[in-house]
């Protein structure tokens, strides 16, 4: 790899990383504020001691804060809520666990700020006079087919876990109120900062480095306590070099070859197969990347790509950089889900959304 193709490289792959690292030092801050142990509460009371109906209204907030705020903001800051209503209520952590995950994924399809990748398709979607109104339009029916088939799946798994009714607990006492305070507002804020198109490098890292003062003020022996995930970080820079030779090296071309050409039914969807492939071999970003310049040729086949690259990402660990979020706060909270299950669950996952999504966009494309 020359200088040149390495600071390109670094171009793309840097601020992903630093926002990585920044937003799990913002949710480690959150956590330890209490600021997800009190939203979890707060969802038990609007959930009126029905399960189902709580499961559901968790579902809708994960909708929405993936379509707005981000897939990766979802992984981060819902996942310990999910984690915490279980916790209170005395019920399985896996449903809400798994909601956060496949819905961070599946649901972030209809907005450009929804997912980095695309955002990374805009230029194309310009470049075929689509526009981001257009952009829009066209993703509309993949996005609802998408979410409808990830309920549906998430329901047929879990339906004996989300019976029954519940008695919400008092609220957890928060270990500093100020800390509180100043957490949950920096939460809040995060969000809608991403969704007026802000680099969310620099909003990640300018709310870490608010709520790291804010714990220096309040109790400087907290700052131990906060981790940071170098050692994930850089697992992740090594995997988009590896990616990256590997695509200068006759990997783009076998991708190529595999998202083959035309925009019938069936081109569609071994445009969107190639790109899940691929999302799971890989990961999402460097798959996107590999295969936008063979699928641009027509809006419903970049279309196709973004629904094999976004909704199908659910197999491996490493597939989505949300996927590895979710999981780190998943450890943090005492929940690990075997690999295995992960994979089994998540292809079921990937087929049900992904398929209905790809018949949608044949559909109304």
């Amino acid at each position: 790899m020359t200088t040149a193709e390495l600071s390109d490289l670094a171009t793309r792959v840097v601020p992903v990383l630093v926002f990585f690292v920044a937003i799990t030092v913002v949710a480690e801050i959150a956590d330890a504020a209490g600021v997800f142990d009190v939203a979890g509460h707060w969802a038990t009371r609007a959930g009126r001691h029905r399960t189902p109906l709580l499961w559901l209204l968790f579902v809708v907030v994960a909708v929405v804060c993936t379509i707005f705020l981000s897939l990766d903001t979802t992984a981060v800051l819902l996942t310990p809520v999910g984690l915490a209503i279980a916790a209170q209520l005395g019920i399985s952590p896996l449903p809400f666990a798994m909601t956060t995950l496949w819905l961070a994924n599946t649901a972030s399809l209809l907005l450009p700020v929804s997912n980095l990748s695309n955002l990374l398709s805009l230029h194309r979607f310009d470049e075929l006079s689509v526009g981001h109104a257009g952009y829009v339009r066209l993703a509309a029916a993949p996005a609802a087919a998408a979410v409808v088939g990830t309920v549906l799946v998430l329901y047929v798994f879990h339906r004996r876990a989300l019976r029954g009714r519940y008695t919400p607990d008092a609220p957890p006492e928060p270990h500093d109120p100020v800390m509180l305070r100043v957490a949950g507002a920096v939460c809040l804020a995060v969000g809608p900062l991403f969704a007026f198109g802000l680099s969310p490098a620099w909003v990640s890292s300018i709310a870490a480095v608010v709520l790291l003062v804010a714990v220096a003020v309040r109790d400087r022996q907290g700052l131990r306590s906060v981790s940071v995930p170098w050692q994930m970080a850089l697992g992740v820079a090594v995997l988009f070099v590896v990616i990256d030779v590997a695509l200068r090296h006759g990997l783009q071309d076998l991708l190529a070859s595999l998202a083959g050409s035309g925009t019938a039914p069936a081109d569609l969807f071994r445009v969107a197969g190639s790109g899940a492939l691929a999302a799971n071999v890989a990961n999402n970003l460097p798959a996107y990347i590999a295969l936008e310049s063979v699928t641009a040729d027509a809006p419903q086949r970049l279309m196709a790509l973004l629904v094999g690259v976004n909704v199908a990402p659910l197999v491996t660990p490493w597939a989505s950089l949300a996927t590895l979020l979710w999981a780190q706060r998943c450890r943090a909270r005492g929940l690990t889900v075997g690999p295995w299950r992960l994979a089994a669950q998540g292809a079921v996952c990937a087929l049900v959304a992904g398929g209905l999504s790809v018949a949608a966009l044949a559909l109304v494309g």
